[in-house]
């Protein structure tokens, strides 16, 4: 079992919240974790809603099905019977001790107003997502926190150089836990097709009884085409040819079940000459991948379509370190009307950022560090440093407060 580094976490709201919520994408590994809690930090029962019995049981009776555990429990997948959070409001109302549900989730707890309302103030949320490369790799050391708290240029050398074949299967495989176990291209298509399949019929079945599913597949399809990409709505609506209030409707469901997300722009909120359009993206560039049937040959014959790629897989990785960075940054993306952005901008809740520029190529241009000094002049002393990610193997000062960092510096 790899390393999942919001384990700590997990087991520190256990410690003084009654209900803790562990959310994720389908396959992720919820149910490994939670099982591997029981065994090493937190004994306790198990109970999967994926067992008919057990379902069945939880939907005739859900108080009952509650009240029925005289210890800490696990209730996995509990998405499946929303009438559960009101029986956890109740029980939790009549004895609030701490770490007595560990709940597990494949839909966004946002997207769970039954959740969120039951439950305020009771339940802590935290998210299992892939795996990330330096769980992988069995590294510690988290880029963001380097960013935030010594940004100078030596913080920034990985252990080894970059080669480029290792950073393009990295990017192929994404961070599904099964994925990285299949020994062929051809299981890895396979598992990524039950992969969607399952998202689209079963987890988006859950969520909504939706006339239209044979729409799914393609407009994913479009979506990844455009990952990486600030995309609006009525572009994608005349694409797909669905009106938009349809399109809308499925977009907040394909998010709803961690296939995809929008990144929103940064903005000083004091100038009007930034886009302020999100930026879109596949959740795991493994995925994407294979909806757009991308291989090796493929990225090393189209510069674009690896650009976009590489871009999906960074901004993947930086939301899965700032779950359990010291900062929890939020991230969001800069855009000048000019032309002049930055692919990811992570800022703090005290305001300070980190911005960061993407590249494919391995010999980057003083040209490509031009957004990134639009970001640092407009924010000021809330700038902290500008990293540009690249192909290649070297970690250079671009100017103050700018550095050109190796893409391996993510996970080594």
């Amino acid at each position: 079992m790899y390393p999942r580094y919001v384990q700590p976490l997990i087991v520190e709201a256990l410690a003084d919240r009654p209900v803790v919520f562990l959310n994720g994408a389908r396959q992720v590994g919820k149910s490994t974790l939670a099982k591997s809690l029981i065994s090493t930090q937190w004994p306790a029962e198990y109970v999967s809603l994926d067992e008919a019995s057990a379902l069945a049981r939880a939907k005739r009776d859900p108080q009952g099905f509650v009240l029925g555990f005289d210890g800490p429990v696990i209730i996995d997948e509990i998405q499946r019977v929303p009438e559960l959070f009101l029986a956890l409001k109740l029980a939790v109302d009549r004895n609030r001790q701490a770490g007595r549900f560990l709940v597990t989730g494949s839909t966004s707890a946002l997207l769970l107003p039954q959740l969120l309302n039951a439950l305020v103030g009771r339940m802590e949320i935290e998210k299992l997502q892939p795996l990330a490369q330096c769980e992988l790799d069995g590294t510690s050391k988290n880029l963001i926190d380097i960013a935030f708290d010594t940004p100078q240029l030596s913080a920034f050398r990985p252990s080894r150089t970059v080669v480029r074949d290792d950073v393009v299967r990295r990017l192929l495989l994404g961070g599904y836990p099964e994925v990285l176990g299949l020994a062929t291209v051809k299981r890895r298509e396979a598992w990524f097709e039950d992969h969607v399949i399952g998202l689209l019929n079963r987890e988006v079945r859950d969520l909504a009884n939706i006339d239209g599913l044979a729409d799914l597949p393609r407009l994913v399809r479009l979506i990844a085409a455009r990952s990486g990409s600030i995309t609006h709505v009525a572009d994608l609506s005349r694409g797909a040819g669905l009106n938009q209030t349809t399109l809308n409707r499925y977009v907040t469901l394909l998010e709803a079940i961690f296939l995809m997300e929008r990144v929103p722009a940064w903005s000083t909120n004091t100038t009007k000459r930034l886009v302020r359009s999100p930026k879109w993206y596949i959740y795991d560039s493994g995925v994407m991948g294979y909806l757009l049937d991308l291989n090796a040959e493929r990225l090393a014959n189209n510069p674009h379509l690896l650009g976009n790629l590489l871009e999906t897989f960074v901004v993947a990785e930086l939301r899965k370190l700032s779950s359990w960075s010291r900062h929890t940054p939020s991230l969001f993306h800069f855009h000048e009307h000019s032309g002049r952005e930055v692919d990811i901008v992570l800022e703090r809740r005290s305001g300070e950022i980190v911005g960061i520029e993407v590249k494919a190529t391995g010999n980057p241009g003083a040209r490509d560090g031009d957004g990134l000094r639009a970001l640092a002049e407009l924010a000021g002393d809330r700038f902290v440093c500008g990293l540009l990610l690249y192909a290649g193997s070297e970690t250079l000062p671009m100017g103050e407060k700018l550095f050109q960092v190796p893409i391996n510096a993510l996970w080594m």
